[in-house]
């Protein structure tokens, strides 16, 4: 059986929800689950039932409610105990004891965590507290205690959405509660942290003049001094108003990288390699070795490449004993022969003279140097 009164009373057993009779009736159950596990008196339940001037056949009739309650809820959930009555429940059979549950570990976790518990709380409310009770007078106390706990659990939420970088996603949320709460200071000044973090400065000011001016004009009252901070804090662009750094697992930045061109031939490598793998790991570095290749075959590229990485490993091995941070990675590069390379050459030279002459003479041009 589950009792719940975050939004109209209901009763559910199984998968139906159970008839629990008429307006007083429901009233009186209602005052027994808000109260579960404790003793309400009768004269309390006359007096939350009917105010100051119960009828005189009030006795009687809470009698009769409990006990068609009695046979609805079934054996040893609905007890007499002097001077009065008592429901048994749970914590796991009232929404109310299990959102408070949630909101408790919540407060003991980390944001992102915190703001899964408590969406998942704030999922047991189904509307307004009690909704089919809202004009019982003693209905509307415990309503306006109700919506008050679920505002300040909302503003939590949003506190952990904006420690865990949500800010985006909380602007709309942010925008229709501050509409519907403008007295609301610490909605207010979410929502201003949400536009700066946005990248909407001018708009967070204005979030705070728009709350300023209600305040002034409803409660002739200043924002409050925390409110002012934040203001000031996002006129100087103050760093601490920034977004929390990326979620732990981003790619770390790439190291520095020191590149070793070797000759063509490969037993210089080695010598090479013995030299300049210490000074990449002071500080830590990327090692690349490239070595060009005098042909074009694809087979000669990769039985080179295969050559460089063995290299590597071995480079790699006696540096993790070390518990070096440094790396060496080589690669092998292809140079063009034949006509290919001739080519290349010719307009290298072609490069070269223009950068020396200032630009390249036309063709049949006599040079001033002679021959």
């Amino acid at each position: 059986m589950f009792f719940r009164i975050l939004g109209p009373l209901e009763v559910v057993e199984g998968d139906r929800s159970l008839p629990l009779g008429g307006p007083r009736q429901r009233a009186l159950l209602a005052i027994l689950i808000l109260r579960a596990n404790e003793v309400v008196s009768s004269e309390r339940l006359a007096d939350q039932l009917w105010g100051e001037t119960p009828p005189p056949t009030a006795a009687k009739a809470i009698q009769v409610y409990v006990s068609k309650l009695r046979k609805l809820l079934g054996e040893g959930r609905l007890l007499t105990r002097a001077p009065g009555y008592m429901v048994l429940a749970d914590s796991s059979e009232l929404d109310l004891s299990q959102f408070e549950q949630l909101v408790s570990r919540a407060r003991q976790s980390d944001p992102a965590a915190a703001s899964a518990l408590l969406r998942e709380a704030l999922a047991l409310w189904r509307g307004q507290p009690l909704a089919d009770l809202e004009y019982e007078a003693f209905a509307q106390t415990e309503i306006s205690r109700l919506e008050e706990l679920r505002l300040a659990v909302l503003e939590e939420r949003i506190d952990a959405d904006l420690t865990a970088g949500g800010h985006r996603d909380v602007l709309g949320e942010l925008e229709a509660l501050v509409t519907a709460h403008p007295l609301r200071e610490r909605l207010a000044g979410q929502l201003m942290l949400a536009l700066y973090r946005s990248g909407r400065q001018a708009e967070a000011l204005g979030a705070y003049q728009d709350a300023r001016r209600v305040l002034v004009e409803e409660m002739g009252l200043e924002p409050n001094p925390a409110l002012q901070r934040l203001e000031k804090a996002i006129l100087a662009q103050d760093p601490a108003l920034d977004p929390p750094p990326s979620p732990t697992g981003a790619s770390a930045p790439a190291p520095e990288r020191a590149i070793l061109v070797a000759p063509l031939d490969a037993e210089s490598i080695d010598s090479l390699l013995a030299l300049a793998a210490p000074l990449a790991t002071e500080p830590p570095r990327e090692l690349i070795t490239a070595r060009a290749l005098d042909t074009s075959e694809q087979t000669e590229l990769a039985r080179v490449t295969d050559d460089l990485r063995a290299r590597r490993g071995a480079v790699r091995r006696p540096r993790a004993r070390r518990r070096s941070t440094g790396r060496a990675r080589e690669t092998a590069a292809r140079r063009p022969s034949g006509r290919g390379a001739t080519r290349l050459a010719r307009r290298r030279g072609r490069s070269r003279r223009r950068r020396h002459f200032g630009r390249a003479r036309p063709a049949g041009s006599r040079s001033l140097r002679g021959g």
